[in-house]
């Protein structure tokens, strides 16, 4: 992996492929591996840039309170850092949420908008204190709290479970902590959807038990123009349960 500093911190990352800038954001509490099955059907038509979000993966975790929209303007600062003035910028969950950031916050740098098991509305009061709740107890009891609980909901493929229980439990409490109160204050994204004029894919698994298929329904009634992918069977790793069908889906952001 490369590395680069930006805003204070080292932000590490994956680069393959040629072709139209393309930036594979990854969930929580994951990292960049999880589109490792996605980049090399779409390295013949992207300029991939896979990115760990800063306190995951092999990048610098940031001790001081931060927010998505911090996140997002990591990436802003890495496209900036590579070169590169326009990017399509695709974002799994949490990540789904860094890039509504940064269609927001740099409108003029994104091409193209990719939301995968993702979801625009904000943390209802109840789920947004399930999340500093979560941070305490990841606080207390460590990284394994979260491994154990989240990887049986987050396929139901037994293997796959086991593989990103192994992913989660590599990643620092700082890092969960800090993601966790980010995205908890992150705000609404409903009213953004309905003002991009660029194209939009949604790729959603039927069977997601995380951020339910309805999520991802709402969000293409917002953007009827969408690209909008359902994916039978499949939970809330598509990228992982369903490579294929995902990476046709995201080549529609060339």
């Amino acid at each position: 992996m490369k590395t680069a500093n930006l805003n204070g911190i080292s932000l590490a990352y994956e680069r393959r492929g040629t072709g139209t800038p393309l930036v594979l954001i990854h969930g929580y509490p994951l990292d960049h591996t999880i589109w490792d099955d996605v980049a090399p059907l779409l390295e013949d038509t992207f300029d991939i840039i896979m990115p760990d979000l800063r306190g995951f993966g092999a990048s610098a975790t940031s001790y001081d309170p931060y927010s998505i929209d911090d996140m997002a303007g990591d990436i802003a600062s890495l496209l900036n850092d590579l070169g590169i003035e326009k990017a399509a910028v695709v974002g799994h969950s949490m990540g789904g949420y860094v890039a509504l950031a940064f269609a927001r916050q740099f409108p003029t740098h994104i091409r193209g908008l990719g939301l995968v098991s993702s979801q625009a509305v904000a943390d209802t009061p109840e789920r947004k204190q399930g999340r500093y709740d979560t941070a305490d107890q990841v606080r207390e009891k460590g990284v394994r709290v979260v491994a154990d609980g989240m990887s049986p909901k987050l396929s139901a493929n037994p293997q796959l479970q086991k593989s990103v229980k192994v992913l989660i439990e590599k990643q620092s409490a700082a890092g969960l902590i800090g993601a966790l109160k980010a995205m908890a204050e992150r705000e609404d994204s409903e009213n953004l959807l309905t003002l991009l004029d660029y194209t939009v894919t949604i790729v959603h698994g039927d069977a997601d038990e995380l951020i339910p298929v309805q999520r991802g329904r709402e969000m293409k009634v917002l953007v009827p123009q969408a690209n909008y992918v359902e994916v039978a069977g499949t939970g809330h790793l598509p990228m992982m349960e369903a490579a294929e069908k995902t990476a046709e889906a995201l080549k529609t952001l060339k």
